[in-house]
């Protein structure tokens, strides 16, 4: 039996909005992850530094351990440390998977379906050229596709206004595609729960596969104030970073899917348990998954030929710079489906010359506001 291997050094890599983690061991196996909080990456590579004495010298196939270490040490909670202790957490899979010379996938039990049904995000624009990008995904052979339904524009709107032009997005995806098409409704965190609730009605008969995040994640309670209201299946969880969160959301919020992202809801070791607590309510997993880089993408598809109630995986090409360069190796959509690479662990690695000189992607702060200035939701 080979060594266990030890950490021997934590580096990062920022690249855009991503930041890469790449362990490697005393025995030379190497890991890579990402996270993907994206907002303030090099917050995440600060947290990461300060991580970094504890992790060196640890045994690295202890990844619960590690997780429990990293994020019981100072009591601390958020997106950044969810990004930092993510991104680590898959590297160390991935080192696991290099050791077994096995597949991420077949280390957390094997496989439950053949490929990862991908859902592409489509881009906003008129009715018209909604409908036509709905059109374009059909012919591309996906079989299910995510609308950011709400805009900026709709936030100066009045209430019958808003209504009419969101529901009428709706309906001329819905008449583009045919039923064949699952539709996947993004509000994006920008409305109250009145007005929510009767846009959601007005959405039902276009059969939404789900309506996701109507109001902002402020309140599982709030959540589920809409939830009991509303006909169709309700989605929510993307800037949940732990088990503990997800709990309420399961329990209260009246969700019918949960939305784990696998770069900050604490890799691959804390997102299989949560995936299980949905799993016991009979809910399903559709991972956020934008903007994610390449190898958090290819962590959800690990995770999802593994995972029983993993529904469907949002997604858009990553064959632009930076994501398209940082790799060895990009995921790609066949027919409709992501797979894993043939290959142990992650079956990709990081291009060191493509990341010597990564620049982060700093988002401006923007609020939306409303017709008399006032800070809109979101």
């Amino acid at each position: 039996m080979p060594a266990r291997p030890r950490i021997e050094s934590v580096e990062t890599f920022v690249a855009g909005s991503s930041v890469f983690v790449r362990v490697t061991t005393d025995t030379g196996l190497r890991g890579i992850g990402e996270s993907t909080a994206f907002a303030f990456p090099l917050a995440v590579v600060a947290v990461v530094d300060a991580l970094r004495p504890a992790l060196v010298g640890a045994d690295a196939f202890e990844t619960t351990r590690i997780w429990l270490r990293n994020y019981r040490a100072l009591g601390w909670r958020g997106l950044t440390l969810g990004g930092a202790i993510s991104a680590i957490d898959q590297a160390l899979w991935d080192i696991r998977g290099h050791h077994f010379e096995e597949p991420v996938w077949q280390l957390l039990g094997g496989r439950v379906r053949d490929g990862v049904r991908a859902m592409k995000v489509i881009a906003g624009g008129t009715i018209a050229e909604v409908a036509q990008h709905a059109c374009d995904a059909q012919e591309e052979g996906y079989t299910a596709i995510k609308v950011i339904l709400h805009q900026h524009e709709h936030h100066m709107m009045a209430h019958a206004e808003r209504i009419a032009d969101l529901v009428g997005r709706m309906a001329a995806i819905r008449d583009a595609t045919g039923d064949g098409m699952d539709i996947g409704v993004e509000l994006h965190r920008n409305m109250q729960p009145g007005n929510a609730v009767a846009l959601i009605r007005e959405l039902a008969p276009y059969r939404p596969l789900f309506v996701e995040d109507p109001i902002p994640p402020d309140s599982a309670l709030s959540f589920g104030e809409v939830s009991v209201k509303s006909d169709v299946p309700m989605a929510a969880g993307e800037r949940n970073t732990t088990l503990y969160e997800f709990r309420e959301y399961v329990e209260a919020a009246g969700v019918s899917f949960i939305r784990p992202d696998v770069g900050i809801a604490g890799g691959f070791t804390h997102v299989m348990k949560i995936c299980a607590l949905a799993e016991a309510h009979h809910q399903g997993i559709i991972p956020h998954a934008v903007p994610s880089g390449p190898v958090a993408t290819m962590a959800h598809v690990h995770l999802g030929m593994a995972v029983p109630n993993w529904e469907v995986q949002e997604h858009v090409p990553q064959d632009s710079p930076p994501h398209s360069v940082v790799v060895d190796r990009l995921p790609e959509v066949v027919d409709g489906y992501l797979r894993p690479f043939d290959g142990p662990g992650l079956g990709m690695r990081l291009q060191d010359e493509q990341l010597a000189d990564g620049e982060a992607t700093v988002f401006p702060v923007s609020p939306e506001v409303r017709r008399d200035g006032s800070v809109a939701m979101r």
